[in-house]
């Protein structure tokens, strides 16, 4: 490795790291108002987040754009809910390659009672002898709801085929079957959209080294994480038959470029709201009501040794 690589790879991990700062700063925002915040953001001396090259400056956009597109994802889901709709958003690609991060950016303001995300573990005993897609159909929206699965059917096409968990038979007829099946979802009111998340070999490898070297992170690594880079031209393979044979109308795929997590973010949750014709709903004005006192009230103290102690 040259010294340019070598410089290029330790600014690279700096990044990752303050990506990770940055994740914890917007659930921080979940307790104050997004401008205080985003002031707090532009300070050039808060919180060591100026550094001069440029980077500061990205940042500060990235939550603007962030902020600013998770306010049009609420009125979405309100129009969702308002209009009785029924969608259906599939996150599929590599591992590491950005799905949770970009789910989890979607998510964070909603309500999970309208919004709720499916991640189904490897099937048991029993449901490996059901129909294929009999262990996904119960998660589906009823309407008004919106329902984000973190991997799909899609399994059958990549992590199943590559690792040899099923044969090729099974793989041929789910090709065969997944198109009708996703029709059928369409034909029934449900808004389908298929996202495929795509980053390069380098920037596979280098995140599995943050992981490795994280230890807040090494959770995301499974052996069958570790397998996959080691079968990368094998998924590589797969996954371009996948979207040969099941881009349909009805249903295309929409591949994110996702070297970038920041960009990917925004671009997928731009994206996935110009898929909608919804506007904002109005609501009816919120009154706090008087709270009611009667002097036979009293209220009783809780016995010391019931609480937590308070140690912070």
């Amino acid at each position: 490795m040259t010294p340019d690589d070598q410089d290029d790879l330790v600014e690279r991990i700096r990044r990752e790291l303050l990506d990770g700062y940055d994740e914890e700063l917007e659930l921080e925002i979940e307790d104050r108002s997004v401008d205080a915040a985003l002031l707090g953001i532009d300070q050039p001396d808060g919180d060591g987040s100026s550094d001069g090259s440029g980077a500061h400056a990205e940042r500060l956009a990235y939550f603007k754009h962030l902020f600013r597109l998770q306010r049009e994802l609420v009125k979405l889901q309100d129009w969702v809910q308002h209009t009785r709709q029924k969608v259906v958003i599939l996150f599929e690609g590599r591992d590491a390659a950005g799905k949770g991060g970009a789910i989890k950016r979607i998510t964070q303001r909603l309500n999970p009672r309208v919004c709720r995300v499916v991640a189904l573990p490897a099937p048991n005993d029993r449901e490996r002898t059901q129909w294929y897609f009999q262990r996904y159909v119960p998660h589906l929206p009823a309407a008004g709801e919106i329902v984000l699965f973190d991997r799909s059917w899609y399994n059958r096409a990549g992590v199943e085929r590559v690792m040899g968990f099923c044969g090729e038979d099974d793989v041929e007829e789910f090709f065969r079957s997944v198109p009708e099946f996703e029709r059928m979802l369409v034909r029934s009111g449900i808004t389908l959209i298929k996202y495929w998340f795509s980053i390069s070999d380098e920037e596979q490898h280098l995140r599995f080294l943050g992981r490795i070297h994280d230890p807040l992170k090494q959770w995301k690594l499974s052996p069958m994480d570790l397998e996959s880079r080691r079968r990368w031209e094998g998924y590589t393979r797969a996954k371009e038959v996948m979207l040969e044979r099941t881009h349909i109308p009805e249903a295309p795929w929409w591949v994110v470029a996702a070297d970038d997590k920041k960009r990917a973010r925004l671009n997928c949750i731009q994206h996935l709201l110009d898929q909608f014709p919804y506007h904002e709903v109005q609501r009816a004005e919120v009154l706090l009501p008087a709270r009611e006192r009667h002097e036979d009230y009293m209220r009783h103290p809780v016995p010391p040794e019931m609480f937590v102690p308070e140690r912070y």
